[in-house]
């Protein structure tokens, strides 16, 4: 494929806007030291908005590059935006209060039978059983869940930025792999999931029970890492001390909700409609609510959009770059590749390569979803982990090079399972 100036120009500013990620904590940092102009410097900082507002630049190029602005248009229409709708949707109904409780709840519970200090066991759990249940409830939904939790219970403002980043890093990584037990939950494997053949029993024989073995080491890892400093620091939870205020019929509505919106995942006009729904309930009954997060959901799904635009022009140099890999080479450039463009993208681009073999699928998914918590862009979950956690951080932002450290060796221990581990 011969590329044209179009082509050319959309792989230029998908690099720029790469920087411009990379970049964000710095901007953050501006706006502290320059109050005059804070909102501008506020405005570039914030991750969500770096692909949207260039995707408009590339938009803005097409029309300029064409004489008219109907092709940019033609192809933004043909831009499949199901994905960012989900998240929205998804985030929102999973940040719920009764959710939310019922979750704390679920996962108190399962951390009182572990052997070791309450919450050191309940930050395992956190790290370990919500990241798998993932692959039920979909990984951006388990990131939502997963990231407020943590949030309210241990990632403090003032907690020791080794800890906030070494937490972040294992999330990433743990949320990423651990939708992989079933073929619906992980985005890079719902996008290849028809046209490989790709069930229950083939991804748990095959990448599950191995992201099973990675999440568990990595959380473990972490609690006994950070060990003296969770058991005097952590904020006691709610759900140890007192049982759920919630009506439990109002926690079944919110549970069905979600539920029916994991299930109708594909139909964006009917969990849009549910969506529309779930607001006027919890308008209804606003008094079991805390505050809907539809601003950080609203960033986020800008933030995936933008990124289906420029994403969608760099088939001509990813394509042929993934089909002259050797398997071996295939995974570990999947998953480099994973940490500078979405993994969703990078298997969809993948199994556009005909005559492929099943190791060729084994790496192309594995490598996917490996690297899919060295950035915040590597996988489509980890922005809105971003959107919850951020103002954890010094300047209110997580940096690129502290995330990439922290996600490191978690991401190793996730290499050496699908690597190493037979089946």
């Amino acid at each position: 494929m011969s590329p044209g100036i179009v082509e050319i120009a959309a792989a230029g500013i998908f690099a720029v806007a790469l920087l411009h990620t990379f970049s964000t904590r710095w901007f953050q940092h501006l706006a502290h030291v320059n109050p005059a102009h804070a909102g501008l410097w506020h405005l570039l900082g914030e991750v969500e908005v770096v692909f949207g507002f260039w995707a408009m630049v590339l938009l803005l190029f097409m029309a300029a590059a064409h004489g008219n602005s109907g092709s940019a248009l033609h192809y933004l229409e043909s831009r499949n935006f199901t994905e960012p709708a989900f998240v929205l949707v998804i985030m929102v109904i999973a940040a719920s209060r009764p959710i939310l409780d019922i979750s704390a709840a679920v996962l108190t519970a399962i951390s009182r039978a572990l052997p070791v200090s309450r919450p050191v066991a309940y930050y395992f759990t956190l790290l370990s059983v919500a990241p798998l249940l993932g692959s039920f409830i979909t990984e951006p939904a388990a990131m939502t869940l997963t990231a407020l939790l943590l949030r309210d219970r241990f990632l403090r403002p003032d907690a020791p930025q080794s800890f906030l980043y070494g937490t972040v890093g294992v999330l990433f990584v743990n949320i990423s792999i651990g939708g992989t037990l079933t073929p619906y939950a992980a985005p890079p494997v719902l996008m290849v999931a028809d046209k490989w053949g790709l069930d229950i029993a083939t991804m748990l024989a095959s990448f599950g029970w191995k992201s099973a073995v990675a999440v568990i080491i990595n959380a473990a890892g972490a609690a006994f890492l950070y060990r003296q400093y969770l058991r005097k620091a952590a904020v006691p939870a709610s759900p140890d001390d007192a049982g759920l205020e919630v009506p439990a019929w109002i926690i079944g509505v919110h549970v069905m909700f979600l539920a029916g919106v994991v299930l109708l995942s594909h139909h964006p006009v009917v969990f849009i409609a549910l969506f529309l729904f779930f607001l006027g309930f919890a308008e209804a009954y606003k008094h079991y609510q805390q505050r809907l997060i539809l601003r950080e959901a609203l960033l986020v799904a800008f933030f995936l959009a933008g990124l289906v635009v420029l994403g969608g022009l760099q088939r001509w140099w990813l394509q042929p770059l993934l089909a002259d890999l050797s398997p071996t080479a295939l995974y570990f450039g999947a998953t480099l590749l994973t940490a500078i463009t979405d993994n969703a993208a990078l298997t969809y681009l993948g199994s556009q390569v005909e005559g492929v073999s099943e190791a060729f699928k084994y790496s192309m998914i594995a490598g996917a979803v490996t690297g899919g918590g060295l950035t915040v862009i590597a996988n489509a979950p980890n922005p809105a982990g971003f959107a919850i956690l951020k103002d954890s951080f010094k300047d209110g932002a997580i940096g690129a090079g502290g995330l990439a450290a922290a996600a490191l060796l978690p991401t190793l221990v996730a290499v050496a399972a699908f690597q190493l581990l037979p089946g």
